[in-house]
């Protein structure tokens, strides 16, 4: 069942002289890390460290200031990050914190370990999008069949190959990735039945 809070409604937990704010464990997430921090002008948001610790995730980890204003340091360098900034540390050896600039400075931290994720099958399809609608349906097609590797037989990564193979005047291609959409999803066959991308094999 779906869960909703607000940040303002989660426990406020002073550690590690930040004020933490439990997202993970109120809400019951296991896919990924997720937790927030809020802190006043001139106040500590995010605590420095690495990721390599005993008591650390190993994580790679996403910052996205929610609301105020924070600079973070990473490995020395400085970064201004308004509200609506993402800072991304990549290296869990890398150290990092930051300072809240106003008061009520809010920064949702993200974190896993790298690889642990699959991206979804729609994730390559939607960036093959701006190279179709610019005209450029074979590009198109390279970026969406990165995600064969991770989904070979997803049947609509298959039928949205087969629309930028057609597209593109690869006809034996377009239709062997049509082939496997309508073997692995019959309803791809109704997809295809007014699908003008397709017009070229028909």
């Amino acid at each position: 069942m779906a869960r909703a809070i607000r940040i303002d409604e989660l426990d406020t937990i002073h550690a590690a002289g930040v004020n933490w704010r439990p997202i993970r464990r109120t809400l019951g997430i296991t896919g990924f890390g997720i937790n927030a921090h809020t802190a006043a002008r001139g106040a500590l948001l995010i605590e420095q460290h690495d990721e390599t610790g005993p008591g650390s995730g190993h994580h790679e980890e996403l910052y996205l200031v929610l609301g105020g204003h924070a600079v973070f340091t990473v490995d020395g360098h400085e970064i201004d990050a308004p509200a609506g900034t993402l800072v991304f540390v990549p290296e869990a050896t890398s150290r990092r914190s930051a300072v809240a600039l106003t008061d009520e400075t809010t920064a949702i931290v993200v974190g896993g370990r790298p690889g642990a994720i699959s991206p979804s099958p729609w994730e390559y399809h939607f960036s093959a999008l701006p190279a179709a609608q610019a005209g450029d349906p074979a590009h198109a097609y390279e970026i969406a069949a990165d995600g064969l590797a991770e989904h070979p037989d997803h049947p609509s990564l298959h039928y949205n190959l087969a629309c930028y193979a057609a597209l593109a005047g690869k006809a034996d291609l377009a239709l062997e990735h049509l082939t496997l959409a309508v073997e692995a999803d019959p309803q791809a066959r109704s997809w295809a039945a007014a699908d003008t991308d397709l017009d070229s094999i028909r």
